[in-house]
C-alpha cells in the first residue's frame, strides 16, 4: 500500500532563509510554489533518497499559520507517502478507523497529483499525507 517516503515537510517562519539555509549546504533547492488551495506557499529540497518541503502560509488563514502559531521557531509539520492507488489506501485507512481531514475527497497537491491528509489524533499524533504515484 504505502510505497515511498516522499517528503517531510517542515513548516518554516522565513521561507527564503530557510531555503538560503539548505542551498548553502548543497542541496537542490527549487522556486517557490505558491499553492493557494491549500494556503500555502511551499519549496522542495531535494536529496539522492527523498525530499523535504519547506511550508509557509500565504495568509492567515492558513493551517500552517495556526501551527507557526504554536511553533514559532517551525517544526515537523507532516510525513508524506507516496501510494499506488489513493482511492484503495483511503478505504483501507477508513478500515482501520482513520479519518481523512477535509470532506474525505482528494485535493491536488504540490507535484500536481491527487492527496489526501489522515486525521493525526487516529495515527500516532502524526500527520500523514497520501500522495497518488
Amino acid at each position: 500500500m504505502i510505497s515511498w517516503l516522499n517528503h517531510v515537510a517542515i513548516a518554516v517562519p522565513d521561507l527564503k532563509k530557510a531555503s538560503a539555509q539548505y542551498a548553502a549546504l548543497g542541496a537542490t533547492v527549487s522556486e517557490q510554489q505558491d499553492l493557494q488551495e491549500h494556503g500555502v506557499a511551499v519549496v522542495f529540497v531535494t536529496f539522492p533518497n527523498t525530499k523535504i518541503e519547506l511550508l509557509h502560509p500565504l495568509d492567515e488563514n492558513s493551517p500552517i499559520a495556526g501551527f507557526l502559531e504554536k511553533n514559532p521557531r517551525g517544526g515537523v509539520h507532516h510525513l508524506c507517502f507516496e501510494v499506488e492507488n489513493l482511492d484503495a489506501a483511503s478505504r483501507k485507512v477508513a478500515e482501520i478507523g482513520v479519518r481523512i481531514l477535509g470532506n474525505g475527497s482528494p485535493k491536488i497537491g504540490a507535484h500536481g497529483k491527487p492527496v489526501v491528509f489522515l486525521n493525526p489524533s487516529d495515527f500516532q499524533g502524526t500527520l500523514l499525507e497520501f500522495e497518488q504515484m
